[in-house]
């Protein structure tokens, strides 16, 4: 059975944002490699970290939300870990997608009554 699943990646592009964009579109194309459904890609942008963490001192933060079985995080991590792109990795189980609830019917306003 497939679930939902939020894949929060920071990318070391060093400075070079440009690279990000390919970046992405190549990572976006690991995860239907390795059998996800890709629903939704947020470019969050670049950040600096709040402390140094050695010699990288920010990423380009970006969101994956796609459908998968539950193997495919292992696979994932297991290609993000040997990938000098990706800096970090956080992997969420998701909810059912939200469903909006039906609009309410318009009750129509009396005419005015004329004194």
């Amino acid at each position: 059975m497939k679930t939902r699943y939020e894949g929060l990646l920071v990318l070391n592009v060093k400075g070079n944002e440009e690279s990000a964009k390919e970046i992405i579109e190549r990572l976006e194309g690991d995860f239907k490699k390795e059998g996800a459904q890709v629903e939704q890609v947020q470019k969050i942008g670049s950040r600096q970290f709040s402390y140094a963490a050695g010699a990288v001192e920010g990423g380009f933060y970006v969101n994956f939300i796609f459908q998968g079985e539950p193997s495919v995080i292992k696979k994932l991590q297991t290609k993000f870990d040997l990938n000098a792109d990706v800096y970090r990795k956080t992997f969420l189980k998701l909810g059912p997608r939200p469903t909006r609830p039906a609009p309410k019917p318009k009750t129509p306003r009396p005419a005015p009554v004329a004194e």
